[in-house]
């Protein structure tokens, strides 16, 4: 995608810090890291959702994440990191290039997600919903 920042790195049109590459994915330090260390993990395909990634190249980012987020963990001399991946607007994407955010995580960094806790009205709305989801799955985006 001529317009996408993410293809434009892949391409080398836009300079990144580059930690990791092979055929399938990119790892480049973010440029406005949540913590220092915060990598992205990008496949070199253009894709806006995760959903249409193929499965060999999300399971290549998850892999790389997870040995990068130990990586940074232990260079940086932290207890942890998070592996987020937002698909659509709504869910916080910001670039139109599916993305792997690894970020260092330590006790102290002052970094909260702000999550919330929602409870279902009653096991039959639970169930409702779980019924609606497992009706649309499909293993293949393609199906």
């Amino acid at each position: 995608m001529k317009n996408c920042i993410f293809c434009k790195i892949v391409a080398g049109e836009i300079p990144s810090v580059k930690i990791y590459e092979d055929e399938l994915v990119l790892a480049f330090l973010d440029i406005a890291p949540i913590n220092y260390g915060h990598i992205l993990v990008i496949p070199k395909e253009h894709h806006t959702s995760s959903a249409t990634i193929p499965e060999n190249i999300s399971g290549r980012m998850m892999t790389i994440g997870a040995r990068l987020g130990v990586a940074a963990k232990r260079s940086l001399d932290l207890e942890g990191f998070n592996l987020h991946l937002a698909d659509g607007a709504c869910a916080g994407q910001v670039v139109p290039h599916a993305h792997l955010h690894v970020i260092p995580r330590g006790v102290e960094d002052g970094f909260h997600w702000g999550w919330r806790q929602k409870k279902y009205e009653n096991d039959a709305q639970r169930d409702g919903i779980a019924e609606k989801i497992k009706a649309k799955f499909k293993l293949a985006p393609t199906e």
